[in-house]
């Protein structure tokens, strides 16, 4: 079996992509004489001919098509296997927790970019209220976590502030005394803020629903059943932020990372890093 050298394969897909010899010497910096040679060697070891070839026209063959394919993938599993060997080699477990509403919007794809720079560490995700989380980290369950903090408290470092705001469906009316409030359940700091901004006003709430995820809360308000309390920028598909001066102004909350150590080992720097980084991103976007 004859093995197909990447550069003759890069050079392949140059001349396919660019539709002829020269233009692929032009992108690739080299010259025509060398691209043509290029991909006579890749036809040699492949043993069919590639292109079709006269004075006005350079088309793919069967073949050539075929080898598009191939090529590509032969160079995209080249490229996953640099990143492995030559990429960071650190390795251990790493206990992190994440508040819901994060976890359905921000982190995904930190974490998984993360695994894909650091495959030898494992990644143990636990999903629930921040509260619960910090109670957890304190116990020595978990290592690291992204929640929220209300405004004022220290612990943690800052990732961003959001404004919460009343949420619900479209078109959404009836605000009159007692408002219905779907929320997460004690000790949810969101929870909290939305019974507090109505006491202060001297209004009243009942509970409508009451779930641990935010599934459940944005399933409840598209029913109808209720209003939620949600950081503006995480706000689930569906949920519309309410306009009515009926309602209380309800302030902002802060997400945060915590840090169970003080000296971190390289796998929970590194992660760190990722969501710190990620985080000041988004917040310039």
């Amino acid at each position: 079996m004859n093995v197909f050298d990447p550069d003759l394969l890069r050079t392949f897909l140059a001349v396919e992509g660019a539709g002829g010899f020269t233009a692929a010497g032009r992108l690739l910096g080299l010259r025509q004489s060398t691209v043509s040679g290029h991909v006579a060697r890749l036809e040699q070891a492949a043993g069919r001919e590639l292109f079709r070839r006269d004075t006005r026209n350079l088309a793919l063959t069967a073949d050539g098509a075929a080898m598009v394919g191939f090529a590509r993938a032969i160079l995209d599993a080249q490229a996953t296997a640099e990143r492995y060997f030559s990429g960071s080699r650190l390795s251990g477990l790493i206990r992190l927790g994440a508040s819901d509403d994060v976890m359905a919007r921000e982190l995904p794809d930190v974490l998984l970019e993360f695994q894909r720079s650091h495959p030898g560490v494992d990644l143990e995700l636990t999903v629930g209220l921040s509260e619960n989380l910090k109670t957890r980290m304190g116990a020595g369950e978990l290592d690291l976590v992204v929640g929220k903090r209300l405004p004022g408290e220290r612990h943690g470092e800052l990732l961003w502030r959001d404004r919460l705001v009343w949420a619900g469906r479209s078109g959404a009316t009836g605000f009159d005394d007692p408002v219905p409030l779907v929320t997460y359940p004690p000790p949810s700091l969101t929870r909290h803020i939305a019974l507090r901004a109505l006491e202060r006003e001297g209004r009243t709430c009942r509970i409508a629903c009451t779930s641990d995820s935010q599934l459940g809360l944005r399933a409840a308000v598209l029913a109808g059943l209720g209003l939620v309390v949600h950081a503006e920028s995480l706000l689930p598909a569906g949920l519309f932020a309410v306009a009515e001066p009926r309602l209380p102004e309800l302030g902002e909350l802060e997400f945060v990372l915590l840090r169970r150590r003080s000296r971190l080992p390289e796998p929970e720097r590194a992660l760190c890093e990722a969501i710190t980084s990620a985080a000041r991103r988004a917040r310039r976007a």
